[in-house]
């Protein structure tokens, strides 16, 4: 069984806006903004139909960062 860190609370990552260099906040899966009740469904059938063809395959987990300065948003994949 795979587990992202991030979304469990077993670690943090802070990474830096590319445009402003402001700590990025983690906004969590990527997944979960798709629709009303996508936070609700099964975390590896979402993989499969949410168009990034890596997550699934290589057990990761996307996760949506904004920069509350410059509103810049990024995804980054985190591994499980």
């Amino acid at each position: 069984m795979y587990i992202c860190a991030l979304c469990n609370g077993f670690s943090q990552l802070k990474p830096t806006c590319r445009v402003c260099g402001h700590e990025l906040e983690d906004m969590g899966k990527v997944s979960d903004y798709f629709d009303d009740y996508s936070a609700y469904m099964e975390i590896d059938q979402l993989k499969l139909e949410n168009g990034l063809a890596h997550d699934f395959q290589q057990h990761q987990c996307t996760h949506l960062f904004y920069c509350v300065i410059c509103h810049y948003e990024g995804l980054k994949s985190i591994q499980e």
